[in-house]
């Protein structure tokens, strides 16, 4: 980085980058320009610091891009509304490699890529600690965002995407291995279910959140802000053959990878009870009056999710 320069690299990773329908000015002045046909903005963050929430002799660059976007993406998804565009910033130590944040803005550009959204812009910085802040921006398309508050009691909880995979292949990873392929390549480039946000908003979902920390710890946050309870049925979940075996090997229960892993990014809604749930949608539990989150019934006494500070 030392021997290229902040502007060197600005031009090596801008001319990577594709604009998608919806970016009407990128890269290259003081600001970015993205259409918002719906008069409205979704908008998040998310940071991810290298040693914490990803290891460079773990995960490629562009692995770790593909990572940095999906957190993003996921959260607008789980709004209800369609990402339109990714604002980075790059925090990097001066004898980084050129190579890796070039290979991080392929990863990024293309899991943008997947749901129509571009890298519009960002910013970089000298840093002892190579850290990257996302932003994502999202349109609504006209519909009202499906947020943590809205779930009633009698409507159904239900999950789109996969989920255990990614804690499964972190803990392959933390324990020296490589393999299964399928659990480690999930943690290194999450499988999100994009299209099913917007769906579950035209579907009527009364409230919706993307599990990053935890299964049982996001939906949590959904039974705090509804005042609700949610009971979450054990055999709603298959587990793979390859989970499980890792599982044996590794003596663990695979049930605390689906319960309380978390970087599937897989989304989590409530329904009225009156819906026909399509494919994409399987439903895994129940909201009932009172409070807290329950396994069958039960408190779980297992972990719930991640929490930074503890």
């Amino acid at each position: 980085m030392a021997g290229i320069g902040e502007f060197g690299l600005i031009g090596r990773i801008t001319a990577r980058l594709a604009m998608g329908p919806t970016t009407l000015l990128g890269p290259g002045d003081d600001a970015a320009v993205v259409a918002a046909p719906d008069a409205r903005v979704v908008a998040c963050t998310d940071v991810l610091v290298d040693g914490r929430h990803f290891r460079r002799d773990w995960c490629s660059a562009r692995d770790v891009g593909h990572r940095a976007a999906a957190a993003n993406l996921a959260d607008v998804a789980a709004m209800g509304a369609t990402p339109t565009a990714l604002l980075v910033a790059l925090c990097m130590p001066a004898d980084l490699q050129a190579s890796w944040a070039e290979g991080l803005a392929d990863g990024l550009a293309a899991e943008a890529a997947t749901v129509g959204a571009s890298v519009v812009g960002g910013d970089m910085s000298a840093s002892p600690t190579l850290t990257i802040a996302v932003t994502a921006l999202g349109d609504l398309g006209g519909r009202a965002p499906v947020v943590r508050s809205g779930a009633r009691p009698g409507d159904v909880l239900a999950l789109a995407g996969r989920i255990g995979y990614a804690a499964a292949g972190l803990t392959v990873l933390s324990r020296g291995f490589r393999t299964p392929r399928l659990l480690v390549e999930a943690y290194r480039r999450p499988q999100v279910a994009y299209p099913s946000g917007p769906q579950a908003a035209q579907l009527g979902a009364t409230s919706m959140i993307d599990v990053s920390d935890g299964l049982l710890a996001d939906l949590g946050h959904v039974a705090q802000a509804s005042g609700v309870a949610i009971d979450v049925r054990r055999d709603a979940f298959e587990v793979p053959r390859q989970m499980a075996d890792a599982a044996r090997a590794l003596g663990v229960d695979p049930y605390t990878w689906i319960l309380a892993g978390g970087e599937d990014h897989a989304l989590a809604a409530t329904f009225p009870a009156t819906v026909a749930l399509p494919p994409e949608w399987r439903p895994i539990g129940l909201v009932t009056e009172g409070a807290g989150v329950t396994v069958d019934g039960s408190v779980y006494d297992g972990p719930r999710g991640w929490d930074h500070f503890r």
